[in-house]
């Protein structure tokens, strides 16, 4: 086995992390704080290659493997939470099922613009009652002539009501199946559609700084030819598209975890407390050794679901293990790191107060730790 990473993946993660130093983190804190997206920073990450990395060249992509897609989602969150989501929910969520369904013609029409930067595209799936039962989704279209009419709403949804916003995938029911289950579809209405309404949400505890959206549908018509894919199998490309998800949010927990880490060696290194540094106290030191023990762990077995699903084979169990482990990792360092600050880790002044708000999204979205439980519990055959 070979764990090194190639020279070409070393250089990325070195040149995302440089950005991520220097042009991210001098800006982190004032943005969460006026929850203000940064349509400054999105161009620059634009233009570092940050969007479409795994998509081919063909379409504007990078043309990358899945390991360097992490790798950069990674150092992104090392920094913030906020403009990783960004990337995450642009590539995996806004870019993928675009990439992994699409027909020829909806390839060449969005891919271009979505992996050059110059648009973002939301991912439509959950509502109001429709969380972790995603099948249970309300929003309906009807099909009228040669058009879909669509009704319902969608909530916290990302990137979907950006100034650069150019469309969203939403899950609808077309149907209902012969079982009696609802048939499940999946359109693409862009924005500017006559009934179709994408509003900001604010007042959120996490990712001030990235766009979350609540989405509307009233008698919203859209082309017959805007179905991603043949009709009916929205449920199953959500699902495929939250595999690829999982890998993503792994990776913030991970780059996340690992700037918890780094703040909480530092400040400990810095702080001296009855004479010495508090990192020299066993109390201090161990839960600096689990922080680096837990965050090795979480790094393998995500740079593994990657390297699965770069040489195609099975990596949903995988990708449930790493988005479970690395969300949960981000959680327990957070924590330690805030312990070490003490008062001062409360303080917005200190980086690690808006480390552990951040965190706990990654437990709840794109499936919660519970549904990730479920998930490796069926795929090892224990339900």
């Amino acid at each position: 086995m070979d764990f090194s990473l190639s020279m070409e993946q070393e250089i990325l993660r070195n040149s995302v992390r440089d950005f991520a130093e220097n042009e991210i983190k001098p800006v982190a804190r004032e943005l969460d704080e006026k929850e203000t997206f940064s349509y400054d920073t999105m161009r620059k990450m634009a233009a570092l290659g940050l969007f479409g990395m795994f998509v081919s060249e063909k379409y504007g992509g990078q043309g990358m493997d899945y390991i360097s897609y992490a790798i950069a989602t990674e150092e992104i969150a090392r920094v913030d939470g906020s403009h990783a989501a960004t990337v995450a929910a642009g590539n995996s969520l806004g870019i993928g099922p675009l990439y992994y369904f699409g027909s020829e013609e909806q390839k060449q029409k969005y891919l271009p613009k979505l992996c050059s930067g110059e648009a973002l595209w939301g991912f439509g799936l959950t509502e109001p009652d429709a969380g972790s039962d995603a099948s249970n989704s309300k929003t309906t279209a009807v099909l009228d002539g040669d058009q879909w009419v669509i009704n319902g709403s969608k909530i916290f949804i990302t990137n979907a009501s950006t100034k650069l916003t150019s469309g969203v995938t939403s899950l609808c029911r077309t149907g209902t199946r012969e079982d009696g289950r609802p048939e499940l579809s999946c359109i693409l209405v862009e924005a500017g559609t006559p009934g179709f309404e994408a509003r900001e949400m604010h007042g959120k505890l996490m990712w001030r700084a990235s766009n979350t959206s609540e989405l509307y549908f009233d008698d919203c018509r859209v082309p017959d030819e805007n179905m991603l894919g043949p009709r009916g199998n929205g449920f199953h490309q959500m699902m495929q598209t939250l595999d690829g998800g999982r890998l993503s949010i792994g990776a913030m927990g991970l780059g996340g975890a690992q700037g918890c880490y780094d703040l909480a060696l530092k400040y400990s290194r810095e702080r001296t407390q009855f004479g010495k540094p508090i990192s020299n106290f066993q109390v201090n030191a161990f839960k600096l050794a689990d922080m680096a023990l837990e965050i090795e762990c979480a790094r393998l077995i995500l740079y593994k679901a990657c390297w699965l699903r770069d040489q195609q084979k099975p990596f949903g169990k995988e990708a449930a293990m790493a988005k479970l482990h690395c969300s949960e990792v981000m959680y327990r360092c957070a924590n330690h790191a805030v312990q070490l600050h003490g008062g001062y880790g409360l303080m917005k002044e200190y980086d690690v107060e808006r480390f552990y708000r951040d965190q706990k999204l990654l437990e709840i979205g794109e499936g919660t730790s519970e549904v990730q439980r479920i998930v490796i519990s069926r795929l090892i055959g224990a339900l």
